[in-house]
């Protein structure tokens, strides 16, 4: 009885011995993780924040309201591509605020965006969901603070032409100039748009030529468009967070698969950096609502990193 439980003992701190020295192991594990600056981690490391989200619930475009439904109905009879060249004309000839990122952030949170069938809370929310998810993963503070001000581009809805409404400013983008892909949602909404018709405009390849490369061709005006012109040349961003910025509701392109007859050798690359910032846009959206004033010091330092003081808008 004895031996026995002296082999059991010895068993049992075997056992223990085993079991500390995994604890150990994952402990330096963590030390390490911890050790890494967010430099050190790869922006295009697979995003672990959403990785126990039912992610199903998300864009279910079908079931929308008719606020969402009403709204791509608009949008894709408007946006056709003479309105795109009058845009961007007036892009180009007109400075519509002087304002800091911050303040514009503060500006942007009057509006709800009606494209969006997935959440209902203020910009300045779904911002910082965006930027914090990034940073929880660990991602480079040029990722963080992209995720911060993607969708600063909507402020044009307060400066946009009169009576344009949302339909020039929010909602996924396509190619105008060529023919309409079926991979844009609500696809026979197009049939309203006047170039769906044009000989010139409605083939694979329309106005532009094959491989020209995404630089060159026109995407539906809006706020991704207009804040990727803006921030070009007046941030350190690497290429990276411009593409991000470019091309995050650009889905036809980078959920879709279309519009690849258009693709370089550099936009393939630059279609990696957009799916690895597209989970923190989408999924971040059924996270807790941020607490702002807790946050604003941290961001308002990784703002000053990135960004002049005063943005030309």
């Amino acid at each position: 009885m004895v031996q026995t439980q002296e082999v059991l003992s010895r068993q049992q701190q075997g056992k223990n011995g085993q079991e500390l020295e995994h604890l150990s192991d994952l402990i330096d594990e963590v030390n390490v993780i911890k050790g890494k600056s967010a430099q050190e981690i790869q922006f295009d490391q697979e995003s672990q924040f959403d990785a126990a989200k039912d992610k199903d619930g998300f864009r279910q475009y079908e079931a929308a309201c008719d606020r969402v439904k009403n709204f791509y109905a608009e949008q894709h009879a408007k946006q056709t591509l003479a309105y795109n060249l009058e845009a961007r004309a007036r892009f180009n000839a007109t400075v519509r605020a002087r304002m800091s990122v911050w303040e514009a952030i503060e500006k942007l949170n009057t509006l709800i965006d009606e494209s969006d069938p997935d959440t209902e809370v203020s910009q300045i929310e779904h911002l910082l969901q965006t930027a914090e998810a990034i940073r929880r993963d660990g991602k480079p503070e040029w990722m963080q603070v992209t995720g911060l001000i993607h969708d600063l581009g909507k402020l044009l809805y307060f400066y946009g032409v009169e009576g344009e409404g949302q339909w020039s400013t929010v909602g996924d983008t396509f190619i105008v100039g060529a023919a309409f892909s079926d991979k844009n949602i609500y696809p026979e909404t197009f049939k309203a748009n006047p170039d769906y018709n044009d000989p010139k405009l409605n083939t694979e390849l329309g106005i532009y030529e094959h491989g020209c490369g995404l630089d060159n061709v026109m995407i539906s005006w809006g706020h991704d468009e207009y804040l990727y012109h803006v921030m070009k040349h007046q941030s350190s961003l690497p290429k990276e967070a411009l593409s991000m910025i470019r091309y995050h509701s650009f889905y036809p392109w980078h959920r879709g698969g279309a519009y690849t007859q258009f693709m370089n050798e550099d936009d393939y690359e630059q279609l990696k950096a957009v799916k690895a910032f597209n989970p923190y846009d989408l999924y971040s959206k059924s996270d807790e609502p941020p607490k702002v004033e807790d946050l604003k010091p941290y961001y308002q330092g990784l703002i000053a990193k990135f960004f002049n003081p005063v943005i030309e808008w």
